[in-house]
């Protein structure tokens, strides 16, 4: 293979290269924006850029399938521009954007706007999601046709903007998904219950970061997944279940993958790092977000199934929001979530430094699992030989902390402020070139490119 090859345009070299099997030392010739070899150096083409990776890990690009950009109509939360900046410096080379932003992602022309948005500004490769709503089952192919990735229930909504669907339209949109052969994420929640609390919580006045807790149950996500997995298995619908929050779902999981249903399934990194107890480090109604951190309990389980492939993907449910919005003494008033996109692989280096897992385990769950989940794999998500040259190189050796005011999203509002790194990306390319180096964005602007899944 790489006798054929006159000259590439970059090889990396020196390196110890992960794959979610094995580490071995070996160069990549890039050409293209594609990988054109793998092997020794001495093996490698000539090439009009080397690059020397010694003492460095390469790894696959991260891919993050649940992120929150806010454009259109939250522009002060986050822009395309801050956004895949974060994403690039956090080692993340493609992304899928939620469909919750303001006009939401609920039609083709709609779809058509957010990739005319993104494409301006993105310097790391993104999908789109379509929303599924109540009057739109009609519109799910021509969202697919005009570049939507994948597409987006909120079974669990109290968000007017995207409001949760009777049934019956969601197993319509579940079979004209099965017949696309598009996998749908899911947030499951049982929306029913969450009106019902919430109402009766407000009427009590009930205002402390508990009543968010109580509100969203554990039972009110155990219903969703079961139910999911149920409407699912009845179409043959491929389906996705978003940020896994709570140790009694996982039962359910494993019975839904056991009746053969094609279920995939993600957590984030604050559910298997923070707990309840952190409250009181961040501040009362600092911790909300939907479904909620729970208590110390749930994060072993998590892991656990994270680790032996139960849960298969880690993302980050990405969502900045300002400090203020992060501070606000009602619970009800305090913005749910927090950016992810920057931060998630540094944190999980951390734990691959102190044993929790290892590297080839990372490269699984953020890069290989999600691109096979979603029809991108392997062209996105592998070192391989014609795959997209989305290649980020790691330090372990690196250290530091994590701080607010470094990151880049404009809703900066961590709950992992001064966590400390052992570990972090210092180098990130997207399709062959360099989008960020030692921390900071170097990538040009409308580098980003809309991606379609295969099917």
């Amino acid at each position: 293979m790489t006798a054929a090859l006159k000259q590439v345009d970059l090889v990396i070299s020196g390196g110890l290269l992960v794959d979610p099997e094995r580490i071995v030392r070996n160069s990549i010739a890039v050409n293209n924006g594609r990988i054109a070899a793998i092997g020794p150096a001495d093996e490698m083409p000539p090439a009009k850029e080397s690059l020397d990776a010694s003492g460095l890990y390469v790894l696959p690009g991260a891919i993050d399938v649940h992120v929150h950009f806010r454009e259109p109509g939250f522009s002060h939360k986050e822009t395309w521009t801050t956004a895949t900046q974060a994403a690039a410096v956090g080692g993340v080379t493609t992304v899928f954007d939620m469909p919750n932003t303001n006009p939401p992602t609920s039609t083709p022309e709609a779809v058509a706007q957010k990739i005319e948005i993104a494409q301006r500004q993105a310097i790391v490769d993104f999908g789109v999601y379509g929303n599924i709503g109540e009057h739109n089952t009609d519109q799910l192919r021509a969202m697919a046709e005009a570049g939507a990735v994948s597409f987006k229930l909120y079974m669990g909504s109290e968000n007017p903007l995207v409001p949760c669907p009777p049934d019956g339209a969601i197993l319509d949109a579940f079979e004209v998904l099965a017949d696309l052969g598009i996998r749908c994420t899911v947030h499951a929640e049982s929306t029913p219950i969450l009106t019902w609390r919430g109402e009766r919580l407000l009427k009590s006045g009930r205002t402390d970061a508990a009543a968010h807790l109580e509100q969203h149950s554990d039972i009110a996500t155990v219903e969703g997944v079961s139910r999911t997995g149920i409407f699912a298995e009845w179409t043959g619908c491929k389906v996705h279940i978003a940020h896994e929050s709570t140790r009694h779902s996982l039962p359910h999981i494993r019975f839904a993958k056991e009746r053969g249903v094609d279920m995939t399934v993600e957590t984030c990194p604050h559910y298997l790092l923070l707990s309840t107890d952190d409250g009181a480090r961040l501040g009362p109604n600092f911790l909300r977000v939907k479904p909620p951190v729970r208590e110390s309990g749930h994060r072993e389980p998590l892991w656990q199934a994270l680790l032996d492939g139960t849960i298969d993907i880690l993302s980050t449910d990405h969502a900045p929001h300002l400090q203020a919005e992060k501070k606000r003494p009602s619970i009800w008033d305090c913005a749910p979530g927090f950016p992810g996109v920057e931060t998630s692989m540094m944190l999980m280096l951390a734990e691959v430094s102190r044993g929790r897992l290892t590297l080839p385990q990372y490269v699984r769950m953020a890069s290989a699992a999600p691109a096979k989940a979603f029809g991108l794999y392997p062209r996105k998500g592998a070192l391989s030989v014609d795959s997209d040259a989305d290649i980020v190189l790691v330090d372990m050796k690196r250290q530091g902390f994590i701080r607010a005011e470094a990151l880049h999203s404009i809703g900066n509002a961590t709950p992992f402020e001064n966590f400390p790194i052992l570990g972090a990306p210092v180098r990130t390319l997207v399709r062959g070139r360099t989008v960020a180096l030692d921390g900071k964005p170097v990538g040009h602007p409308g580098w980003g490119r809309n991606v379609v899944a295969a099917g």
